[in-house]
């Protein structure tokens, strides 16, 4: 059996060779100084609007890497509607109890990530996380089974162990100390811990005890942005889960290379860069959100109401629109109308420059020009 980290003796003394993280310490505050620029010359809608767009895709990718797929446009409602913002679109479905429960731990998460950890303030997310369900013991409280927590891939017959957890049995005491350890260094002591590496210990700590019978990844993701929102000083604007969900494979890869040691280098060297590129991402989203207002502003009055609804169903996909791009059956299904005035509204849209053409017949796709 593998001497996993947590059972070394001077388990949560992690260590790490600051001089390899200083680089990116500074490369992460200079790309969060100019996320906080470009949002301060954003008014109140457009602040809100941005706001609702970056929770939505972090609620669908956090959820995506643990296998969940959810609706955008009930999540984006059930967002908006705990953030008290005039809902833009009703939903045509009705909300689940998972597309519900994770806008509900995004809002919080927002609303409250200057508050100390709690075990309370985790039970309560872990309420969230698990609205609905009934194959889980343990809901709003640490696990309590007896079997070990374990990774495992490969075949029933042949399981392959990845990481096993502490047992069950250990969950207050570890969480007790990881609880102490956060609010230590987030709050009153004084430490030289940097924000990467704030964020970073706290996001494999937390993976590391995996106290929750479900939902630790998620909450783990949770913790990182309240980790970095504590070292701003106000709510932090990272497309976190996106990046991950960028390279999942990558991700675990390097959770399980430091899951026999305290030695944090490696890792946080890793958690820099994909913060880093969390932020660049992040930057790509506001500066898509002002070229959806600067598309309105120019188009809008030439746009029919199906133009305008099916472009908006496109916006909704984000940066990178349709995979693929729209095709003429999207386009009818979305506006609900003919076949003949789907080919005419297309070609207008052509016509006007507000959507380039590709491909022919069955493969013809139609994308929106942004102005760059």
């Amino acid at each position: 059996m593998k001497n996993w980290n947590w059972k070394h003796k001077d388990w949560a003394n992690f260590t790490y060779n600051k001089e390899q993280i200083n680089e990116l310490e500074l490369e992460l505050a200079n790309l969060t100084g100019v996320i906080v620029g470009i949002l301060k010359s954003f008014d109140q809608y457009g602040n809100e609007r941005f706001l609702v767009d970056l929770m939505s895709n972090e609620a669908l990718k956090t959820s995506e890497i643990e296998g969940e797929l959810l609706n955008r446009d009930s999540v984006q409602s059930s967002i908006q509607r705990n953030l008290g913002f005039k809902i833009t679109e009703s939903s045509v479905r009705k909300v689940t109890p998972a597309e519900y429960g994770i806008a509900e731990m995004m809002v919080d998460l927002y609303k409250n990530f200057d508050t100390k950890l709690t075990d309370e303030s985790l039970f309560e997310w872990h309420k969230m996380l698990t609205n609905g369900r009934r194959d889980l013991l343990d809901i709003g409280r640490y696990r309590t089974h007896k079997e070990p927590m374990q990774i495992v891939s490969g075949s029933i017959n042949r399981p392959i162990v990845h990481y096993e957890a502490p047992p069950s049995s250990e969950m207050q005491k570890e969480m007790s100390n990881f609880i102490k350890w956060f609010n230590d260094n987030h709050f009153d002591t004084p430490t030289e811990l940097t924000p990467i590496v704030k964020a970073g210990i706290t996001h494999f700590y937390f993976v590391t005890i995996h106290p929750f019978e479900d939902g630790n990844g998620r909450i783990a993701r949770a913790l990182t942005e309240k980790s970095l929102g504590l070292s701003l000083g106000k709510p932090s604007y990272t497309s976190l889960s996106k990046t991950i969900n960028e390279n999942k494979k990558m991700y675990y890869t390097a959770l399980e290379k430091h899951n026999t040691t305290l030695n944090l280098t490696d890792w946080l060297v890793y958690f820099g860069e994909l913060l880093i590129q969390s932020q660049k991402n992040t930057i790509e989203l506001l500066e898509f959100t002002i070229a959806k207002t600067h598309f309105f502003d120019k188009h809008k009055s030439i746009l029919n109401e199906r133009q305008i609804k099916v472009i908006q169903r496109i916006f909704k996909e984000g940066v990178k629109g349709f995979d693929g791009g729209l095709s003429a059956k999207n386009y009818k299904t979305i506006s609900g109308t003919s076949d003949a005035t789907t080919t005419r509204d297309l070609k207008d849209l052509v016509d006007k420059g507000i959507f380039m053409k590709t491909g022919q017949l069955k493969g013809t796709r139609y994308f929106i020009v942004l102005d760059s």
